[in-house]
């Protein structure tokens, strides 16, 4: 794209559901985004459009502040905002964050269908449909992506200190994440999940810690 996006696209690119990237607007809104390169059109019925990954990026990145934002004010979908908080976007927990909000059963619901959506975005978008493997999103979004399977299974996060949950973060590996928590046992627990989410996991020993944790990379096959 060589311009940025309207404020009319531009309201229909943050209005786009979380983690699936559904967009709702006109037809000739959503044509243009096409032609932007920044949606595409499901060749399947219903043939609805979702955000291709340079609309994601328009999503995340910062846009021009508005004269309410606060510093400190998590921008777009990125990083770890909080739900419910100033931007309202959903956001998996990696561990480690502070002020996430409360726990509860609105925190459940807000996962859940996360992962129920995310689940759906791998019907519509991997090449035979199938489920059991992660999409393209969840390659370009790696860490959200791993932290989102775990904290659907019932994983707990690590609080902001760090050693009572799973710690999900980036390695130099452009297709890997490291998981890490405060027990063998968590590791193990954490890699079953990743496994069964479609994710390939080794575990390891940091060389100089002598700390393990987990090295997790989606599965393509």
């Amino acid at each position: 794209m060589t311009r940025p996006p309207t404020a009319a696209q531009r309201r229909v690119i943050d209005a786009a559901e979380p983690v699936t990237g559904r967009l709702r607007g006109t037809e000739a809104q959503l044509a243009a985004l096409v032609r932007h390169g920044l949606a595409f059109r499901h060749p399947r019925p219903p043939h609805d459009h979702f955000l291709t990954p340079a609309g994601h990026r328009i999503r995340e990145a910062v846009p021009e502040p508005p004269t309410e934002r606060r510093d400190g004010d998590a921008p777009g979908s990125g990083g770890t905002a909080a739900p419910g908080g100033a931007t309202g976007v959903f956001a998996a927990r990696v561990g480690g964050e502070e002020g996430v909000g409360e726990d509860g059963a609105a925190r459940t619901r807000e996962v859940h269908s996360a992962w129920q959506g995310l689940l759906e975005l791998r019907r519509m978008t991997n090449p035979d449909g199938g489920m059991d493997r992660p999409c393209g999103w969840e390659r370009t979004h790696l860490v959200r992506a791993a932290a989102l399977a775990l904290e659907a299974a019932g994983h707990r996060p690590a609080g902001p200190a760090g050693t009572d949950g799973y710690r999900v973060r980036a390695t130099p590996q452009p297709e890997a994440v490291a998981v890490h928590g405060p027990d063998d046992a968590t590791l193990r627990a954490c890699a079953a999940t990743l496994e069964k989410a479609g994710w390939q996991v080794g575990e390891h020993t940091d060389p100089r810690t002598r700390a393990r944790y987990l090295l997790a990379s989606p599965r393509r096959m």
